[in-house]
């Protein structure tokens, strides 16, 4: 692994830099775009959950297996949402991308495919992984098409793989990229976001 202290990544659109306990007030108000903290299918940080948010993904950050990010808009320099390294196993050189919400309004644009793009050519070309996977809650419709959209496969569900904070035990949708995928997923991922420049309006 790199000095994660410094990682910063940086596309056309946003800006990825490590997760910073500052950074607590603008993710709040990113999470309000759309009050996200009301979703059930997925796990965003409100006014009463962003300390142990926060101290939990920089817990993991410590100890090694978490890289935190904020997503931050370049036209505006504001916080969008947030994504993560996380389940880092350097001995087997594979990780999972994951934790990952948007601002309402960030949504159905380039920023997570651009997020996308940025993690998984710094885990494959930099961390020298073999293996990246994704898992999403089964009932998540629109995660499960996003990551497919990226060009990761599907492996299976994994029954009650974790407790919501609701008390709803959750089916999990798991899936990934290997090495050898790499090349031609960075190549669609490129196009896509190529598109998306000559194409403000288009939905990648």
């Amino acid at each position: 692994m790199d000095d994660a202290t410094r990682l910063t990544l940086s596309g056309n659109t946003i800006r990825l830099r490590v997760l910073e306990p500052a950074d607590a007030p603008a993710l709040i108000d990113a999470a309000a775009d759309g009050e996200l903290w009301n979703l059930r299918v997925t796990v965003v940080p409100g006014p009463s959950t962003i300390g142990q948010y926060i101290s939990s993904a920089l817990r993991g950050y410590e100890e090694g297996h978490v890289i935190p990010f904020v997503i931050i808009a370049l036209n505006s320099g504001r916080i969008v949402g947030s994504t993560r390294f996380w389940k880092i196993d350097n001995g087997n050189r594979k990780l999972e991308i994951g934790h990952t919400w948007l601002s309402q309004s960030a949504q159905r644009t380039a920023v997570n495919t651009e997020a996308k793009y940025l993690l998984l050519k710094h885990a494959f070309e930099v961390m020298q992984t073999v293996r990246v996977q994704f898992t999403t809650d089964e009932l998540n419709e629109k995660s499960r098409a996003a990551i497919l959209r990226i060009g990761a496969k599907q492996e299976g569900i994994v029954r009650h793989e974790r407790i919501m904070p609701d008390g709803r035990k959750r089916n999990s949708v798991r899936f990934s990229i290997i090495d050898t995928e790499w090349p031609d997923v960075k190549k669609s991922l490129e196009e896509k976001l190529a598109r998306r420049t000559s194409a403000p309006g288009a939905i990648i």
